[in-house]
């Protein structure tokens, strides 16, 4: 196995589910993969249709590079369930393979995890980073999301749907992603509140893109969440 390439002794697995990303694709691998901490990257193309399935086929078995294919598509959960079963490192980080998230942000992202401090980090939109000037209808219902999975997870984050989040390891081995689509945001929050970890927000850069730019989650999925809230967060099922 290859050497970390951080000062850490922990190794670090940079987790991509990726559906229909080709236009961005190929910028935020170089990205993640110049980051110092970055130990592996395992990518989970979920059927895609617009080359990057074809993309990433070239890519199988490059240094650090894992690639996984899903036969049909099935959701980011999905994607996401299989790349957390494939990484190897002790932390994992969630990236997606658009350009909305930085991986320069990967240094704040892991001190708290590295110092011992957390279990669980989550990046936060909302906590002063700079971000595009986008939709305010998407920033209210992100903050009801958040507000109804504090309530009934009892935690106080501020960004609960952001896609940054990073894991020891050994927290993600104790679930099992069970939501479909985008429910796997309010599903992986309530489950590691569950699980006591010790969780920690940092601030993140955000440079959201508009639906024109392939933006894929719309109020379908603002609707949905609200039930795997209640689901994960009430009805203790999972």
């Amino acid at each position: 196995m290859h050497e970390p390439h951080n000062s850490s002794p922990l190794t670090v697995s940079i987790v991509i589910p990726v559906y229909n990303e080709m236009q961005t694709l190929p910028v935020v691998l170089a990205k993640v993969l110049a980051r110092p901490e970055t130990w592996e990257v395992v990518l989970v193309d979920d059927a895609s249709t617009d080359g990057s399935r074809q993309y990433l086929q070239g890519l199988d078995g490059s240094d650090r590079i894992r690639v996984l294919f899903h036969e049909k598509n099935q959701g980011k959960a999905a994607a996401l369930r299989t790349g957390f079963a494939a990484a190897a490192g002790d932390v994992v980080l969630i990236q997606d393979a658009d350009l909305e998230y930085d991986p320069e942000d990967y240094p704040v992202l892991l001190e708290p995890i590295f110092s011992g401090k957390a279990d669980v980090v989550f990046g936060s939109r909302f906590l002063g980073g700079p971000h595009r000037v986008l939709y305010f209808w998407h920033s209210v219902a992100n903050r009801l999301l958040t507000l109804f999975s504090n309530m009934l997870n009892d935690i106080n984050l501020s960004d609960m749907e952001v896609c940054y989040k990073v894991f020891r390891r050994e927290i993600l081995q104790k679930i099992h992603i069970q939501s479909d689509r985008f429910g796997v945001e309010p599903e992986l929050t309530a489950k590691v509140a569950k699980l006591r970890a010790r969780i920690y927000e940092v601030p993140v850069s955000y440079y959201g893109r508009t639906y024109e730019e392939g933006k894929k989650i719309g109020w379908r999925d603002g609707i949905a969440a609200f039930w795997w809230i209640i689901r994960f967060g009430l009805l203790h099922r999972g």
